[in-house]
């Protein structure tokens, strides 16, 4: 039977800006997290590497670094694989700035913009898709992990707190890599922009060495940076050894409360990079 033409606009959905922002940004979520699907390529490569650097620094340089208060034989390893959930997940941002790079390059940007749609979604979606993909690199890690040797020490619960402040992590650091990813004149360019900051910034830090070690200047910057409170964070939720002592006298505050430090960081961070990753998207694509 042919349908009878009524003449009645359709009526439109009333919601608030806010419930607009959260819809249109899970649509490009999904639209993002499809896309890595369809290369598996990309995925393949995202997950080898972090894998490439358990074995190495595991089999190759665990024998050569010990762990202050630590005398087992796997207790590198212990150490070790936190460090390399911390590093694992800064790299996201890395993802962030190339994708969208990619986008503005090919006019995905352009379609966006022509749709009725928040600004703010675009570049939430982007940014909470490339964490959501951290969820598989940190199974795949934790197996591994598994495998040579690392174990949870301190219960379900505070494993799933550790995981979640190393997803909020990715999260964040994707903010800053949306930034980075707009001033971008091509994905080739972005592909070297978006790793050139994120090497200091793990390599800096206790994610694969104890901070005793180091010059007393890198120590200082290595004790304030947010991947060694979230490296440590995490070693203390997992209950595997931390190779510092927090409640030593003059330890900083961002060593004893490792936790509320790096919250707080990306707090901060996410508040300062996406009202600047907002605003540069509004002058690129404007």
């Amino acid at each position: 039977m042919a349908s009878v033409a009524t003449g009645v606009a359709p009526t439109p959905l009333r919601r608030s800006k806010l419930a607009w922002l959260f819809h249109d940004g899970f649509v490009v979520v999904r639209r993002n997290l499809i896309q890595s699907v369809r290369v598996p390529e990309s995925i393949f490569f995202s997950l080898v590497q972090p894998v490439i650097f358990v074995l190495m620094f595991a089999y190759v340089f665990g024998g050569a670094i010990p762990i202050p208060g630590q005398d087992a034989a796997d207790a590198y390893r212990q150490y070790l694989i936190p460090g390399i959930f911390g590093q694992t997940v800064a790299f996201a941002a890395a993802a962030s700035t190339v994708g969208l790079a990619d986008d503005l390059h090919k006019g995905i940007v352009d379609r966006f913009r022509s749709l009725p749609m928040s600004a703010s979604a675009v570049l939430f979606g982007r940014t909470a898709a490339d964490a959501i993909q951290q969820i598989g690199v940190l199974v795949v890690l934790s197996i591994t992990g598994f495998v040579v040797g690392w174990r949870i020490s301190n219960g379900v619960a505070s494993a799933v707190l550790a995981y979640l402040l190393l997803l909020l992590f990715a999260y964040t650091v994707a903010w800053v890599g949306a930034w980075v990813g707009l001033h971008m004149p091509n994905p080739q360019t972005a592909s070297t922009a978006g790793l050139i900051w994120l090497f200091p910034l793990t390599f800096l830090s206790n994610a694969f060495v104890p901070l005793a070690g180091m010059p007393a200047v890198v120590k200082t910057i290595a004790e304030w940076n947010p991947v060694s409170t979230l490296v440590l964070a995490c070693r203390e939720l997992f209950g595997n050894p931390t190779g510092i002592q927090q409640d030593l006298p003059g330890a900083p505050w961002s060593l004893q409360h490792p936790e509320a430090y790096t919250l707080i960081s990306c707090v901060i961070v996410i508040a300062i990079f996406s009202v600047l990753a907002v605003r540069k998207y509004r002058r690129t694509t404007g």
